[in-house]
């Protein structure tokens, strides 16, 4: 037998050959503030990506740090509702007037675990609220039954669509276990904190924390409860849902209403966008913060498009606050009422084209996220000036 000596390592050097490598995307952060921004979550529409990358599978799409190679941890988002993902998201710290480079690509390698997370859920076991979390902060709403009960005087009743806070100082979700200790355990076992945090804080018929209305003249009218939800995403980075109210009357108008609410991973604050509409001209739309009994300190920011709350919550402090991107703003005002619930701070706001956009949360002095009212402050300031200068984000 006649052996050709050169196929042999022909053959191995074809076998060894690495692949050719496959379709990358390059994309560049740029930070313009001269501060640092310790978490952002980055936005990239699949729709505008490179070609390259546009005909690969949204599910195989791995970001990495170009720096370290490292694959970060990143979220598909279906914003329509077509059951396909038209956004991916993935976070980072920016230092000040910095730049980063993050590389897309096809990838089977699994993405890192995340301990923390965001999270929402409708709770039938507490009549019936919505509630959503991350881990710094975590809020609740109220829902259809719960007004039905009210109207039938059943002591189990709430109204409201105002926005409660729930003081949470542990970063690991706490939705499904204090709601599981009020059905298991003890009714309303919430209330009392056992080191996880608890919820102290009081709605009733004020706006809360973000709750909205429409402001004519001194009164403030607003919805019902939510009449429905909808949960568009869950996800370790971003948790985003719908909540719809009933038809509701604003001095002689009809008003539709659509709350679009998300909140990130470390953040502080949800984002609302407010879908609002009537058979007439609405002056404005109006977001609340209420005083209680206005024993707190009060601050704002017009220009900047913030205002705030610092007052004692049992045996600590408690600093609620809104950013409304001052192109919506058209006023400030410091609401003060002998009526009950009805002391409030009020952010009026024209819509454009029927939506407006803010956000609304709160800091708690156990939480150790805060320790100051000047630290809560910083905070709405620099939030306010990441809204105004957002992050660059280019590919190729």
């Amino acid at each position: 037998m006649k052996y050709h000596l050169f196929t042999l390592p022909l053959a191995l050097a074809v076998l060894g050959a690495a692949p050719a490598p496959g379709p990358t995307a390059t994309i560049t952060v740029r930070n313009p503030l001269r501060m640092a921004r310790p978490l952002e979550t980055v936005s990239l529409p699949l729709a505008q990506l490179p070609a390259a990358v546009r005909g690969l599978a949204p599910s195989s799409l791995r970001v990495r740090d170009a720096a370290t190679k490292s694959v970060l941890l990143s979220q598909l988002l279906d914003n329509d509702g077509d059951g396909r993902p038209d956004e991916l998201l993935f976070q980072t710290a920016m230092p000040a007037q910095g730049t980063k480079t993050f590389t897309l690509a096809g990838g089977a390698e699994d993405m890192p675990a995340s301990p923390l997370t965001t999270y929402a859920r409708f709770v039938p076991e507490r009549t019936d609220d919505f509630a959503w979390e991350n881990d710094r902060v975590a809020f609740r709403t109220y829902g259809p039954n719960a007004q039905e009960l009210y109207d039938k005087k059943d002591p189990n009743g709430t109204l409201s669509s105002g926005m409660d806070n729930w003081l949470k100082r542990v970063p690991y979700p706490i939705i499904d276990r204090w709601y599981g200790k009020h059905a298991f355990e003890k009714p309303f076992a919430y209330h009392t904190d056992t080191g996880e945090g608890h919820d102290p804080y009081h709605v009733g018929s004020s706006r809360g924390t973000g709750g909205t209305g429409v402001l004519d003249g001194d009164k403030l009218y607003t919805s019902r409860n939510f009449a429905s939800y909808k949960i568009r995403a869950l996800g370790p980075i971003r948790t985003v849902f719908e909540l719809t109210y009933a038809p509701w009357d604003a001095a002689g108008r009809q008003v539709t209403e659509k709350k679009v609410i998300s909140l990130d991973l470390g953040a502080n604050l949800s984002r609302y966008e407010e879908h609002i509409a009537a058979d007439k001209p609405l002056p404005n739309c109006t977001v609340g913060l209420t005083l209680h009994e206005a024993k707190g300190e009060v601050k704002a920011d017009r220009p900047a498009g913030w205002c705030r709350y610092w007052e004692k919550s049992e045996d600590s402090y408690l600093g609620t606050g809104l950013v409304v991107p001052p192109t919506y703003l058209l006023d400030y005002q410091d609401h003060r009422s002998a009526e009950k619930d009805q002391s409030q701070l009020y952010l009026v706001t024209k819509p454009q084209q029927g939506t407006v956009v803010f956000y609304a949360g709160f800091g708690w002095t156990k939480s150790g996220q805060f320790k100051t009212a000047a630290d809560w402050d910083a905070y709405l300031s620099a939030f306010a000036q990441r809204l105004a200068a957002p992050l660059a984000v280019s590919w190729q």
